[in-house]
């Protein structure tokens, strides 16, 4: 069965999307079969596969029930990666969840008044029972959101990018309470901290160490050792709609995404 990982975190920019996309290419060079959702309505990884936006080729028709998910499920020109696209209509999919939430509010069936959490852990059930795929990647919308909630709820565990500066370090503290919460509640008890993964690295600059120590400090050995550079090439590849593994498969930041997929392997138990 395959794991259920969510990347996640909720301010935007610091390297979720990039991540998922590297990670996901990075994998499926090594030989494992990797189903990468995209599940924010920027789409951001959908272009950064070189994937054309397609009217109601996102998650969105199968929380409306119109489509099964392995229905979405497309196939990619990269190695090993299988993608659920993402277009415009995800951003109507927070106002069908809120809508969902507030009609089976005192519904005494649980399974009717949870669909608005489960949908997606249930729509996923097929795609995780079968053997299809060695690891499902979650790129989530840059907010707490129910969408967020949905793909946490259905999560096995999460791995968390972090940009080297201050403010992003910030707010991590509020997606590990809600990590918290979702298992004390026992709405998902299994559910982990895979590891967080410090991004845009800038050895010149002090602030950049400073927040790792601090990072490495308050984590331990949840910090990926892999630490990502700020590099120039890595940010270019998207305009291209490829991974930096298949735009310039030599530069430093293809090569710390690479090592990354691998100590990523380990943590999971797929090595």
């Amino acid at each position: 069965m395959p794991r259920v990982i969510a990347i996640a975190n909720q301010k935007g920019g610091v390297g979720k999307t990039t991540t998922a996309v590297n990670l996901s290419a990075c994998l499926g060079s090594i030989g494992k079969r990797v189903l990468l959702i995209d599940m924010d309505a920027q789409a951001n990884c959908t272009s950064g596969l070189g994937h054309e936006k397609t009217p109601n080729a996102s998650l969105y028709p199968v929380l409306l029930g119109e489509r099964k998910l392995e229905n979405q499920i497309v196939k990619t020109e990269f190695e090993g990666i299988s993608l659920i696209p993402s277009e415009f209509d995800l951003c109507a999919a927070e106002v069908e969840l809120a809508r969902l939430s507030f009609e089976t509010a005192g519904t005494k069936s649980r399974k009717k008044s949870d669909r608005h959490l489960t949908w997606l852990k249930d729509a996923l059930t097929p795609v995780t029972k079968s053997d299809d795929y060695d690891v499902i990647l979650i790129d989530c919308p840059p907010s707490l959101g129910k969408l967020t909630l949905s793909v946490l709820i259905a999560a096995d565990g999460i791995l968390i990018p972090l940009q080297c500066e201050y403010y992003p370090l910030e707010g991590i503290s509020s997606i590990t309470d809600l990590m918290d919460q979702l298992k004390t509640s026992g709405v998902n008890k299994g559910l982990e901290l895979i590891g967080v993964l410090m991004t845009m690295f800038d050895s010149r600059t002090n602030l950049s160490r400073l927040v790792v120590g601090e990072v490495r400090e308050h984590f331990g050995d949840k910090v990926f050792r892999t630490v990502i550079p700020r590099a120039t090439r890595v940010a270019e590849a998207p305009s291209h709609g490829k991974p930096i593994l298949h735009y310039d498969p030599y530069s430093a930041g293809s090569a710390s995404y690479e090592v990354a997929a691998l100590e990523l392997v380990k943590r999971l138990g797929l090595d």
